[in-house]
């Protein structure tokens, strides 16, 4: 299951590709920036949340086999 920094990180990336559409239709290149600097960072905390998710999980097992 995602945890949160993975589900804020999608939303923020779909949030900079609207951002990068707008521009693109409005001719406005500083939205398309912020979009795309949106995107980026966006994939940054997914794959933050996807290695936190993954090393707790390691934890868990860890310890299930520690107790049997």
């Amino acid at each position: 299951m995602p945890n949160r920094d993975e589900i804020e990180g999608k939303v923020d990336q779909v949030k900079g590709k609207v951002k990068q559409g707008l521009g693109e239709l409005t001719d406005d290149p500083q939205l398309e920036d912020e979009g795309a600097a949106d995107e980026a960072s966006g994939q940054v905390q997914e794959k933050f949340g996807t290695a936190k998710r993954k090393v707790g999980e390691a934890i868990k097992d860890l310890g299930d086999r520690i107790k049997h």
